[in-house]
């Protein structure tokens, strides 16, 4: 996923790659979630949509599927937005993912998605982070995903977490990471893992929302724009389904 399996030789062989759809730099990611959260917490306050998005038919305000996608890893990266003091270098800043991702492979897992902060940022953050993987599991099962995939989402990103804690332990990782950034291409940063597997977890429940489900009442009042299903599966992120 990171190219973290090819040798130095081998990556820099290779020809640059653009990010994954929606993942900007990390500075400018953050100042987007920094905006639309709020701003989609104040339309759910208001009752100008439903809430939460997995809940959502075709027929209701932003219930296209790239709204529902975006909006429910919106739900669950809003943890990580209020943690407090805002220290968001520890997400982003290369010579900081250790310190990082040390805490969080520490901290223990909870199945809370309310939740009290410590105070200390890496913790805060770890706990934040695992209260937006509960938030997809409790949206999961709120779409219909099927067992199996709502199954170890925990366990499966502290998997993650883990390559990439090998990955920036070995030699010269924070000037790699520099030369993949300069590339465009997707370094193991703990904000890149965050929001890539919020968007693949995402995916899942808008799928099961959509066209599982919810498919029989959603037909019944808009039939399904043609081509709708193969564009949705070959997308990486909601940005790519735009126009639809």
């Amino acid at each position: 996923m990171f190219d973290w399996l090819h040798s130095k030789k081998q990556l820099f062989k290779k020809p640059a790659k653009k990010p994954p759809g929606g993942l900007s730099e990390p500075d400018v990611l953050l100042e987007d979630l920094d905006k639309r959260i709020p701003q989609y917490q104040s339309d759910v306050d208001q009752g100008k949509l439903i809430y939460p998005a997995c809940k959502r038919t075709l027929s209701d305000a932003d219930g296209d599927v790239g709204s529902v996608w975006d909006h429910t890893r919106l739900e669950a990266m809003r943890y990580v937005m209020a943690v407090p003091g805002r220290d968001f270098g520890l997400l982003s800043a290369p010579a900081r993912q250790i310190e990082m991702i040390d805490a969080y492979l520490f901290q223990r897992p909870h199945e809370d998605t309310v939740i009290d902060f410590t105070g200390t940022a890496t913790a805060d953050f770890s706990i934040a982070i695992l209260a937006g993987l509960n938030w997809m599991t409790h949206c999961a099962q709120l779409a219909g995903v099927h067992r199996t995939q709502q199954s170890g989402t925990i366990r499966n990103f502290r998997k993650l977490v883990t390559l990439a804690q090998q990955w920036w332990l070995t030699e010269g990782a924070v000037e790699r990471c520099g030369r993949m950034q300069a590339r465009g291409e997707q370094p193991p940063l703990m904000l890149y893992l965050i929001w890539s597997e919020y968007t693949r977890l995402a995916k899942q429940i808008t799928a099961a929302a959509i066209f599982g489900s919810s498919i029989d009442r959603s037909a019944k009042l808009v039939a399904l724009p043609a081509g709708l299903i193969p564009r949705f599966e070959a997308a990486k992120d909601p940005g790519d389904l735009s126009g639809t």
